[in-house]
């Protein structure tokens, strides 16, 4: 799989809103009413998109690089595969040549229904039950085999890649570079041996509560599965918490809860927890340094690659080391 840290960062400016109107009613064989707006994403370039009836669809158009054209396939199918089970995901829209997945000029993209609604704030007792049914129905299809192209989350292969690329980068200061080594090094080998034999499935990813949208008087839904990988299922669901994991037991049991209504959990793997929130960590800074090809991030994070900036990675890391360090000598009370 094209690794998603190590590519540069093609230009969208042949993606004119003509061009995106006339994409649109060319895959959907139906008329636009001329209504286009971009709407924001870091990494690709997505639009909503009035048709001529009134309605509204969005169009994603995936960087180029970064996914292969399996692994975007992956992310569609598992979509697929989620709606055909009726769990409420937003899956792209067959096409008029009958694909979902469609390309222009080497850029893929993928028309969607439009659904609106709010971010997931602060859950309630009863939708923390409910997110927990939600992720084990998900994880039950994302059992169901493996996808072809997509990144395995783990120390010895999504981090390893994410750090390598940091260090390959050359954004870190000489001065402090060998403390972020050493950092680094010290965190991978406590939590390495953690991962040896965990159960590893189709994943979202990136669940956090702003990827689930909230509708009065419905069910969740859960969006934006572009970073869909192979991982431990407590992936999913430590991110929604609202802190660390000593400090969210009540709400990590009603998430598990609600979970085990579906599926099993194997309880040992919550000890994954706060070494997964250390890889997101090294994976948001190779994210960034990533990003620091593009001319606009230097004006969202003016701060990124200071010395303040690895100053504040070390000592992160060193806390977060220390975090995992107390989880794994004191175990959790039965949830």
């Amino acid at each position: 799989m094209t690794n998603p840290v190590q590519t540069a960062l093609p230009d969208f400016s042949h993606l004119t809103p003509d061009i995106v109107l006339n994409l649109v009613e060319h895959s959907l064989g139906r008329r636009c009413s001329n209504l286009c707006r971009p709407l924001t994403s870091y990494i690709n370039r997505v639009y909503d998109v009035e048709m001529e009836d009134g309605t509204w669809v969005v169009v994603k158009f995936y960087r180029p690089g970064r996914w292969s054209r399996d692994a975007l396939q992956d992310e569609q199918d598992f979509l697929s595969e989620l709606r055909e089970r009726e769990i409420p995901v937003i899956a792209p829209m067959a096409c008029a040549n009958g694909e979902m997945l469609q390309e222009y000029h080497g850029t893929y993209y993928a028309v969607f229904p439009k659904k609106g609604g709010r971010a997931c704030d602060e859950p309630s007792t009863e939708q923390w039950l409910e997110l927990g049914r939600l992720l084990a129905r998900v994880h039950s299809v994302g059992a169901l085999h493996a996808p072809r192209d997509r990144i395995v989350m783990g120390p010895r292969q999504s981090t390893a890649d994410h750090v390598r690329f940091i260090l390959e980068s050359d954004f870190i200061r000489s001065d402090l570079r060998a403390q972020y080594e050493e950092a680094v090094s010290e965190v991978l080998e406590l939590i390495t041996p953690l991962f040896e034999g965990v159960e590893k499935i189709r994943i979202h990813g990136d669940c956090h509560r702003n990827n689930i949208i909230c509708r009065p008087g419905e069910p969740f839904t859960l969006i934006d599965f572009d970073d869909m990988a192979v991982g431990p299922p407590v992936q999913d669901l430590w991110m929604l918490l609202p802190g660390h994991l000593r400090q969210s037991q009540a709400e990590l049991g009603l998430i598990l809860e609600g979970y085990e209504t579906f599926r099993a959990l194997d309880r040992s793997a919550l000890r994954l927890i706060e070494p997964l929130r250390v890889m997101r960590f090294l994976h948001f800074t190779a994210w960034c340094a990533h990003q620091k090809a593009d001319g606009g991030f230097a004006r969202i994070a003016p701060n990124w690659g200071t010395e303040s900036f690895w100053k504040q990675e070390i000592h992160d890391l060193k806390q977060q080391h220390q975090e995992i360090v107390d989880s794994l000598n004191d175990p959790l009370p039965p949830l």
